[in-house]
């Protein structure tokens, strides 16, 4: 029973690293391709490094499920197995869970920006490109929106 649960904890993670979001403002889904979004100028004024929880809840419930069954083959009769099933899917839910939230968590930078009529906003993303407070940047709307650099800024 253990090389079982052993091999489903190996497939959970694999399919929900394969599932963690991709937070880069570099990576456009192919539905964006070809739309129009607003644009704002902004201003960086706060900078910092945030977690991102990627957890949809199918570690959950493959974990559940992979539980059941195990748990299923314990005892020697219907009630005994029934029990076991139910046992082996909340041990299995609560494993599930926990293998997903380490397998899809994520550094973030939550940038707060002024925009050049003195809104604010908010917007978190990956670390792959980093900005510095005062850095004026584009704020692009879309889903998910973006911050990028202004190419038009003084260097």
């Amino acid at each position: 029973m253990k090389p079982f649960i052993l091999i489903v904890a190996v497939f959970v993670t694999t399919v929900l690293v394969g599932c963690a979001s991709n937070l880069s403002p570099k990576t456009y889904s192919v539905g964006s391709v070809g739309q129009v979004n607003r644009t704002i100028s902004a201003t960086i004024i706060s900078v910092r490094e945030v977690d991102v929880a990627g957890t949809t809840g199918l570690g959950t419930g493959v974990g559940a499920a992979a539980g059941g069954v195990a748990g299923s083959s314990l005892g020697s009769g219907g009630r005994e197995n029934l029990i076991g099933a139910i046992a082996g899917a909340v041990v299995g839910g609560i494993a599930g869970a926990a293998i997903e939230g380490g397998a899809t968590q994520q550094k973030g930078m939550e940038y707060v920006v002024e925009t050049e009529n003195g809104n604010l906003m908010t917007i978190v993303q990956g670390i792959t490109t980093i900005f510095s407070e005062g850095q004026k940047v584009l704020v692009l709307y879309g889903s998910p929106s973006r911050i990028i650099a202004d190419p038009r800024a003084k260097h």
